[in-house]
């Protein structure tokens, strides 16, 4: 059986370092096995990479692309409160908010950038519940942003 990490290293991909607030908030609060992480965008360090409008500014596959760079700062987050990718015994529910331009549709399109990657990485405990909402305006002018709740191992 592969694990995570294994699955992550053998897609070539590198975890940033977890993003640090901006505001007044943590990044992620562990109640029991359930670890809840805070609205992520994005970002590579401080830098906005993926800023605009889907259906404007931005194309579909660009807020795809937004999307799966956003989960891995949720991932690096995750990582960064329980040590491992491995200690997650599934992933729970997402709720991404995608800037959309007015008539955009397909929100739930571009937050498959996120679910796609989860499933690659995390295989069946991957698949979780999910909203996908647009929205007409994200912090810092961000095209995506997602937070999460995962089920973590007791001893994560």
């Amino acid at each position: 059986m592969t694990t995570p990490e294994a699955r992550l290293a053998a897609l070539g991909i590198t975890l940033p370092p977890a993003p640090r607030p901006a505001a007044n908030y943590v990044p992620s609060v562990r109640s029991g096995r359930l670890l809840f992480v805070s609205g992520q965008g994005p970002m590579r360090g401080t830098e906005v990479v993926w800023r605009g409008r889907v259906g404007a500014e931005l194309t579909e596959a660009q807020g795809y692309d937004a999307a799966r760079l956003t989960i891995l700062n949720v991932l690096a987050i995750v990582r960064d409160a329980v040590g491992t990718l491995d200690a997650v015994h599934r992933v729970v529910k997402l709720l991404v908010f995608v800037r959309c331009a007015e008539g955009f549709q397909r929100p739930f399109i571009v937050a498959n950038g996120a679910s796609d990657l989860l499933v690659e990485i995390f295989g069946e405990r991957g698949r979780h519940a999910r909203s996908a909402v647009s929205a007409p305006e994200l912090p810092l002018g961000i095209a995506v942003e997602i937070e999460a709740i995962f089920e973590v191992d007791d001893a994560g």
